[in-house]
């Protein structure tokens, strides 16, 4: 069965689906979907802090939902993210 693949817009490597964590914008609101079925436009990350801080400073997350996202996005994922990764 074909797995499908999702780029992590940080580190760049095609990665499984599943061990990717999707960021939604949605109405102007951001978060972290785990179960990869919200709608709105989305951009996938892998499950590290390491990933986070460089889509931060490289602008992917930007780039990919093709809007400014604000510092405090940013701090709301990376509390979303260590609970989760934990």
């Amino acid at each position: 069965k074909k797995i499908p693949l999702r780029m992590c817009i940080a580190c760049k490597e095609s990665k499984p689906k599943q061990d990717l964590f999707r960021i939604v914008r949605y109405e102007d609101k951001y978060s972290l979907d785990i179960m990869c079925n919200s709608n709105g436009r989305g951009a996938y990350i892998c499950a590290s802090m390491e990933c986070l801080k460089a889509a931060q400073t490289r602008k992917g997350l930007e780039r990919s939902l093709k809007v400014a996202i604000p510092k405090e996005v940013y701090e709301s994922l990376e509390q979303e993210m260590s609970k989760i990764a934990k």
